[in-house]
Formats: structure tokens, C-alpha cells, sequence
């Protein structure tokens, strides 16, 4: 089934910048590949950026706001009130984010991709879609259009960030009820079983949990998604943020520039744009192991690993920024002491 993204053609990594940043690795005095996933992950980053002098020195971690129509069916602890006050605290600095991030030295922005209530707050960056999406449970969350457009969107949020100087973003969500239409999608697209994808999200007790997975199985059975048809599934059963975080890990491709996965949406939106998109995943670095059941069967999907396994599920884009700090102590190595300079005998290199 065909959707209009024939312009996003993602160029392969410069294999030269790659080579060149797996040289400079292994000329560090250290042991060949002793740092694993992350050494992995800066010469990613050099092929991307067709660069091996890797800069992340400008990062921010942009959260996508929306509501999504499910929540009447008792799935959230919480209402849309919620995602409104929390993308009100983003744009303010006090967010759980926030203060993350600023430890980390990143810039955070909430994005309204479709909130029903949005703040009042011009620091908030308006890219609404709707007022919240319609419950999968009833019929489609939107239509074609909206979920191509929600994608788009996405897209140039990462060139507009480019512009700004930005080298990398880490992607965040917020908006009641979306672990419910990514647990629909992940069903959707890994033929799995409701029980089996979905999970208690920001908690939810045994009855709440039973709720959401009955929502699930009605959504699957209402819409009859076709897992060859990913933007069918994305338009049936997703939602603004969804589809928006889609875009940006396309627009990373497009644009070169290296995109975070947060948790289990946001890698739920990888694994949708790799599906658009093949070969976007050039632009895709995984940071950790949501709580969240189906989150580990995406990033496997994806050929992706992700250094960090604490078992967190705060969302936000929380999880993405503690990729970071790991990746600047991985480069401040990988800029650090050679061979050469130590006096040391260089390890030898063996294929990987």
C-alpha cells in the first residue's frame, strides 16, 4: 500500500567517516572494543554525520505532547489534564526532564503535536495535529492524511533543530494513554498477543491492567490492522506522538543527525519509521530497556542494543538523556591518550 513519502531517501553511512572513527578507537590506549556499545555508537554517529571528529556539544531532548481518545476506556490512571500540565512544566523548566536534562547539559522543548488542552505558553512549540486523537477503540485514531502530515511534521522538527546548531536530539513523549495505542501498534506489528505487549504503564493496578488489555484486543478486532500496510497501522491505532516521533527518526536519517530512542513508545515509533522509512535506523541510538514488555522485542526488531537496563518507565524522554552522559565519557576516551603517546605496545586488531 502506497503513502507519499518517495522524497525521504536516506543516504548509507559514509563508510569512510566510519573507518576513520573505528581507526581513531582502536590508536586509544586501551584494550580493542572495551567499551562495547558505546564505542559502537560514536562510529554511528561519525558515519552519519559523515564525520569522525564526533561533536555533541549542542543536544537537546524534545518531548511530543498529544492525547489520544482510548483514555475513556479507564486504561490511565490519570486524564488529559495531566499531559497539559506536564507539557506546561516542560516549557517551563520544571519537569521531571528538566532536571535531568539540565544535569546533563541539554536544552528540553515540548512539542504539541495534539493535546486537547494545551498550555497557554508560547514556549510550548505548536505543531497540533487535532485536539486529541479518537478512541482506537471505537474506530481509526485519524486519518491517512493526519498520519502522514503527523510524520512530515516530524521531519522537519529535526531539520529545524538542525538549523538551530543542534548535533543531537533525544526523543520524548507525553500524553495520557499512549502506552495503550503503542501496545495496540506493537501487537499489530509483531503478531502478538495483547496480554503479551501490554503493560501497566504508569502503574496501573490488576483491574486497570485488564481494562487496557481488553481496549487493546477491541482496538485490534475494530480496525483489522494489516501489518504490511504501516502507515495503515500507524493512522488505525497510533497516535500524534506516535506518528510525529516516527518523523523525527526519519528526519535523523534525512537530515544526518543522530536521534535517541527513549523508552517503549518511542521505540514503538522506531520500529514505525524503519518500517516507512528502511534504513532510517542509520540514525537510531538506543539508550535503555523500558519496563514495559514489549519494549526489548522492538529494539531486537530493530537490530538495536541498549546500554542502559535499570528498569525505568518515567517517560519524557528521561531514559534518552542518560544516554549522554555516557556518551560524552565515552568520547573524552575516544579524544583521549594514544598508543603513541603512552608508550604502549598497540593491541592487535581482529575483525568484529
Amino acid at each position: 500500500m502506497s503513502f507519499d513519502l518517495d522524497f525521504v531517501k536516506p543516504a548509507p553511512p559514509d563508510g569512510a567517516a566510519l573507518a576513520a572513527a573505528r581507526a581513531k578507537w582502536n590508536a586509544v590506549a586501551k584494550p580493542i572494543g572495551s567499551l562495547g556499545e558505546l564505542e559502537a555508537m560514536v562510529e554511528k554517529i561519525a558515519g552519519l554525520t559523515g564525520d569522525a571528529d564526533v561533536d555533541l556539544s549542542k543536544r537537546a531532548v524534545v518531548v511530543l505532547c498529544a492525547d489520544n481518545g482510548v483514555v475513556a476506556r479507564g486504561v490511565s490512571q490519570s486524564g488529559p489534564d495531566v499531559t497539559t500540565a506536564v507539557a506546561s512544566n516542560i516549557a517551563r523548566n520544571v519537569s521531571s526532564v528538566c532536571m535531568m536534562a539540565s544535569a546533563s547539559r541539554l536544552d528540553a522543548y515540548a512539542v504539541d503535536m495534539g493535546m486537547l488542552d494545551p498550555p497557554d505558553d508560547e514556549r510550548v512549540i505548536d505543531r497540533s495535529m487535532g485536539r486529541g486523537t479518537a478512541d482506537i477503540t471505537t474506530g481509526p485514531a485519524m486519518s491517512r492524511e493526519i498520519a502522514l502530515a503527523a510524520v512530515r511534521t516530524g521531519i522537519d522538527l529535526v531539520s529545524e533543530f538542525k538549523e538551530q546548531g543542534y548535533r543531537i536530539l533525544a526523543t520524548g513523549e507525553m500524553g495520557i494513554g499512549n502506552t495503550t495505542t503503542s501496545s495496540a501498534m506493537a501487537a499489530a506489528f509483531l503478531g502478538m498477543s495483547p496480554t503479551e505487549v501490554t503493560g501497566r504503564g504508569a502503574g496501573l493496578s490488576d483491574e486497570g491492567l485488564a481494562r487496557k488489555v481488553e481496549a487493546v484486543e477491541r482496538a485490534l478486532e475494530v480496525n483489522a490492522p494489516d501489518s504490511g500496510d504501516p502507515l495503515g497501522v500507524l493512522a488505525s491505532l497510533g497516535g500524534f506522538d506516535i506518528a510525529g516521533l516516527a518523523g523525527m527518526f526519519i528526519g535523523g536519517a534525512v537530515h544526518r543527525v543522530p536521534i535517541v530512542i527513549d523508552g517503549f513508545i518511542s521505540a514503538l515509533a522506531a520500529y514505525t519509521a524503519a518500517r516507512l522509512c528502511p534504513g532510517c535506523e542509520c540514525a537510531m541510538l538506543a539508550s535503555h530497556v523500558s519496563a514495559e514488555p514489549a519494549a526489548r522485542m522492538l529494539l531486537e526488531a530493530l537490530g538495536l542494543h541498549a546500554p542502559i537496563q535499570a528498569g525505568l518507565r518515567l517517560g519524557e524522554g528521561t531514559g534518552a538523556v542518560l544516554l549522554l552522559p555516557m556518551l560524552d565519557a565515552a568520547l573524552a576516551l575516544y579524544n583521549g591518550t594514544t598508543f603513541d603517546e603512552t608508550g604502549i605496545e598497540a593491541y592487535e586488531v581482529h575483525p568484529r
